[in-house]
């Protein structure tokens, strides 16, 4: 097994410093060599010692640790009439024993003591110091080895973006599909990095930056690892967050050092995600801007297109709120080109379900492209995510394959939220299919209403019955007739609720229809011009994003004005109840059938709802689409 240095070291410091304190107390050296050549076995006072000088029993004394300590060997009755050697300590001043000893003409000998304690002090002193900087030492330079870690205190102004000299990821364009637009945009950028001779033969520049913007999901930072992916030159990718943090002046000197490694490698690509982070607008929100995050944003200004240019360096950013950038940030010559990356539409969807429909087990009675038809507003992450979730459902009901059962409960689940428990037959569900039957009967016998995709009983989320919609096709543009139509729509559930059990017995069940139909309503008055107010746009979308949700909004007309648009609102939501009163007053005979086959099934789909519709009524033609 491979034993890592952190490891080691864990395990070795401790050891080490429990033998450095065993070393300082036991093991050091003594002053003389007294404990290796002493043998003798017993002790004897200095009178007793004196005793034996005088009776001429004492035949040889040596003398140890500077005259403090002796070996005596000894002779005597006491001893038992044999020489032993003895252990004498002497007193620190005796002047007298020497000549004593002299006299008798004892043999006498010295022996020195070795002056090696200094040295032994100073290397023990000195071990745990040592051993403790060159720990710290380790670690601070592998701490500048790495981008994570403990240590960071001495490369915290350095860059960290993720550097790939032959960018790996994994992801060509072949991989992204549904935003064919921004790939052409990307493609071109890509043959100007391998090809750039057939650009500058006519004088054209690489652009220096490209911005992404788009929604969340739609597939901006899977766009930049395909650029990673194609282009053969070295790749930077950084995070804005990543810019700024505690220590003044860090994020100025991460822009400067990341500059300073791409000019080094240039040409070069340097990919910026969620930009909006650090190149918000100066001098913006409540008490002032955040002046090191503003630095930050005057230092990345300079990098991209100051005095000094940096040629071969081309800089994309991606985020989902470029109406917060900067103003300096977004002029030609910082980021020439801004791609809008926004939610695919139906051939879009149809091929980001093929991409990601490769590596899934998928049915042969699977259309992808009816599954295309009924997810309009996913985004390309929210398709990954639906195929997935079908994909663990399949395995959860023990299947060999997707089957469109496993995809349209997985749209439900997204959309909608988490199946709840069955209601149990009671007036309750019974007025809960009355409600959702109103709003399918009345947005099917609508001509410029969607078609009904299905009506359920089955609970989600906060909502105890749903009818889904499928939209005949994407529409930038809606008509004021299919405005009303929503409108009516949505008021189905409200009237048929009125209708059957009367004004007393009308629930809370159409809270949230009511607050749809009033936004329409507004917006038909104060936006769009669809009332007899005039054509006068009297609200926007536009707000101070630094101020908060509302608290940069401000009426832009008198109070008669906000009074007649009141009217307004109130005259098109009276209009369009009344006739949905009617639809629903002229149905009621289908409705209590469709009523009774949605509380046995729970579910009916759009195609048997229209089916039985059309035996009570004619049907109009609504827009046609493709299976």
């Amino acid at each position: 097994m491979k034993l890592s240095w952190k490891t080691f070291l864990l395990w070795s410091l401790p050891i080490m410093i429990i033998s450095f304190f065993l070393w300082q107390g036991f093991l050091t050296p003594n002053s003389n060599d007294l404990n290796n050549n002493n043998t003798a076995n017993s002790r004897m006072t200095y009178g007793r010692f004196l005793e034996y000088l005088d009776m001429g029993w004492v035949k040889k004394v040596d003398i140890y640790d500077n005259g403090h300590t002796a070996i005596v060997e000894a002779v005597g009755p006491e001893l038992g009439n044999r020489l032993q050697k003895i252990r004498v300590e002497l007193p620190a001043s005796a002047p007298e024993l020497i000549t004593k000893l002299k006299k008798n003409n004892i043999d006498l000998d010295a022996h020195p003591t070795k002056n090696n304690i200094a040295i032994w002090n100073l290397i023990g002193n000195l071990f745990f110091p040592l051993l403790l900087i060159g720990g710290l030492a380790y670690l601070f330079r592998r701490s500048n080895n790495t981008n994570g870690g403990p240590g960071q205190a001495m490369s915290f102004g350095k860059s960290k973006a993720l550097f790939q000299m032959e960018a790996k990821t994994g992801v060509i364009f072949d991989d992204v599909a549904g935003i064919d637009e921004a790939k052409e945009e990307f493609e071109e950028v890509v043959t100007f990095l391998k090809q750039p001779e057939s650009f500058t033969a006519v004088g054209a520049k690489i652009p220096k930056g490209v911005l992404l913007v788009g929604p969340p999901g739609t597939g901006k930072t899977l766009l930049a690892k395909a650029i990673a992916g194609e282009a053969n030159v070295p790749f930077f990718s950084i995070s804005g967050s990543e810019f700024v943090e505690m220590f003044v002046g860090v994020g100025a000197s991460r822009v400067r050092d990341l500059f300073k490694k791409a000019k080094e490698n240039a040409p070069c690509i340097i990919f910026i995600d969620e930009i909006d982070a650090v190149g918000r607008q100066r001098g913006t929100g409540i008490g002032g801007g955040n002046d090191e995050r503003e630095q930050t944003l005057n230092q990345l200004l300079t990098e991209m297109d100051g005095f000094e240019g940096n040629t071969g360096i081309i800089v994309i950013a991606a985020t989902n709120r470029a109406d917060i950038l900067d103003s300096a940030l977004l002029r030609p010559g910082r980021f020439d080109r801004q791609v809008s990356v926004d939610v695919p539409d139906f051939k879009g969807r149809l091929a980001i379900l093929n991409v990601h429909a490769r590596n899934k087990k998928i049915a042969p009675t699977v259309s992808l492209s009816i599954i295309a038809r009924r997810t309009p507003g996913f985004s390309g992450a929210d398709l990954a995510n639906l195929l997935n979730e079908a994909a663990i459902l399949t395995v959860r009901r023990k299947k060999n394959a997707i089957t469109l059962n496993e995809i349209d409960t997985s749209i439900d689940r997204i959309v909608a939220g988490m199946e709840g428990m069955p209601l149990i037959d009671s007036k309750s569900k019974r007025l809960i299919a009355y409600h959702e039957i109103g709003h399918a009967i009345v947005g099917t016998l609508l001509k410029n209403h969607y078609p009904v995709q299905k009506v359920t009983l089955i609970p989600r989320g906060q909502a105890r019955g749903l009818t889904w919609f499928t939209p005949s096709e994407d529409q930038n543009l809606i008509s004021r007739s299919e405005i009303k139509a929503r409108i009516m729509g949505a008021l189905g559930g409200r009237a048929a609720e009125e209708i059957v059990f009367g004004d007393s017995e009308v629930t809370t069940g159409a809270s949230n229809d009511l607050q749809q139909i009033t936004s329409m309503a507004r917006q038909m008055v104060t936006r769009f011009g669809m009332s007899s107010i005039g054509l006068l746009s009297l609200e926007n979308e536009e707000s101070n994003p630094f101020l908060g949700r509302g608290m940069g909004s401000s009426s832009e007309y008198s109070d008669e004005v906000a009074i007649k648009i009141d009217e307004q609102i109130q005259q098109i939501v009276q209009e369009c109840h009344q006739n949905t009163l009617k639809i629903i007053q002229e149905n009621r005979v289908v409705i209590d059938r469709l009523v009774d086959l949605l509380i046995e099934k729970e579910t009916i789909d759009g195609d048997e709802f229209r089916e039985i519709i059309s035996e009570y009524t004619s049907i109009p033609q609504k827009y046609e689409y493709a299976n």
